[in-house]
């Protein structure tokens, strides 16, 4: 007599496919939670500008049918190593720290990439439309290439200014002016002491939560920061009575949002994205409050001479970093492309460099 079967042939098909379906899964990566978890880097915690505009994004996002769950970090490299082990599903930090996740779109945030000269003066404006018609283009329906990279995808840019380097001697007016100074120059960022050593200055390594005290205490000649951290990091203290701001930028920092694309809903990034760029004007309008707010009397016009010698500097530096492999080739040719598209009468738009 043969034994029947424990299972039906029906019964042994579905549960092969379910364990087949699972196992395929967890291969594959995790499957999308129900509320991720977002870390959000702010130096001023839970009560900083960045960590209160995240909530309302937060709102706008489960809305849409994903919660999320919010944690601040005063220290960026902990929310970045935090996210690279698994424990945020999302991070929201400076493209300082989301290059390593997204090179693409971190390009943004590279020596001259949003610059714009007209006459020998920089065109402030222009400079931030730079990064807007970046972020449009990484909304458009074929930015894959760009916002994709592996598991991790863009889910949002934010432009929260130009940097000026805030120096302790107005001499410190040409690029030939920086030899022999101390610069700082945050560790983790390759970039800028190249940028410095090519000036033949020292570069003073520092990092997103101590270089404000090491300016402020005198162990460097210059630092850099957008205009919305000089107040809370008091950063005019350490300028002393013969310093200034120069009213140069040397890049424009963004905030980036990258996800872990195996932990949400399909079009998540994409609704995302879109929340961000809807807001863009509101974030530009603090940042340009930020500058407006700061005393006339330290900033320092940049001669039209000078002005163009420091955007060649950038511009070779720049080309430089790409051949290194520390700036990245992709997203510093679309961010050329803007430029000129921009301003078609620049001398750059008929070099090769950054076009290829």
């Amino acid at each position: 007599m043969t034994a029947k079967p424990i299972l039906s042939p029906r019964l042994a098909y579905q549960l092969t496919l379910a364990l087949t379906t699972g196992l395929s899964a967890h291969m594959a990566g995790a499957a999308p939670v129900a509320e991720p978890k977002l870390c959000v880097f702010d130096l001023q915690g839970a009560s900083g500008d960045m960590f209160n505009a995240t909530k309302d994004y937060a709102l706008a996002m489960q809305a849409k049918g994903t919660p999320l769950v919010l944690k601040s970090y005063v220290d960026e490299r902990v929310a970045a190593d935090d996210f690279r082990t698994g424990q945020c599903d999302a991070l929201l930090a400076t493209a300082f720290r989301t290059r390593t996740f997204n090179p693409v779109t971190a390009a943004t945030d590279s020596f001259g990439a949003a610059l714009i000269l007209r006459q020998g003066k920089v065109d402030h404006a222009a400079g931030h439309e730079v990064i807007r018609m970046a972020s449009q283009i990484f909304n458009s329906p074929g930015a894959s290439s760009y916002v994709v990279q592996g598991k991790y995808e863009l889910a949002g840019l934010i432009d929260v200014g130009a940097v000026y380097a805030v120096v302790r001697d107005k001499r410190m007016n040409t690029p030939e002016a920086m030899a022999g100074k101390k610069i700082l120059a945050f560790d983790h960022d390759k970039a800028q002491a190249v940028l410095i050593q090519k000036a033949g200055a020292q570069p003073v390594n520092a990092d997103i939560t101590n270089f404000a005290n090491k300016f402020n205490n005198g162990m460097a000649d210059m630092a850099a920061a957008p205009a919305i951290a000089f107040k809370p990091l008091e950063l005019l203290k350490g300028m002393g009575p013969n310093g200034a701001v120069s009213h140069f930028p040397y890049m424009i920092v963004s905030y980036q949002l990258i996800i872990d694309r195996t932990r949400f809903a399909t079009g998540f990034a994409d609704a995302s994205r879109q929340y961000w760029l809807s807001h863009f004007d509101e974030v530009l309008a603090r940042v340009n409050k930020a500058e407006t707010d700061l005393p006339a009397s330290v900033w320092m016009e940049l001669s039209p001479e000078n002005t163009p010698k420091y955007a060649e500097f950038l511009r070779q530096t720049r080309v430089e970093l790409i051949e290194q492999g520390i700036y990245n080739k992709q997203g510093l040719k679309l961010l050329k492309r803007i430029r000129c598209k921009l301003n078609p009468a620049d001398s750059e738009c008929t070099l090769p460099t950054e076009s290829n």
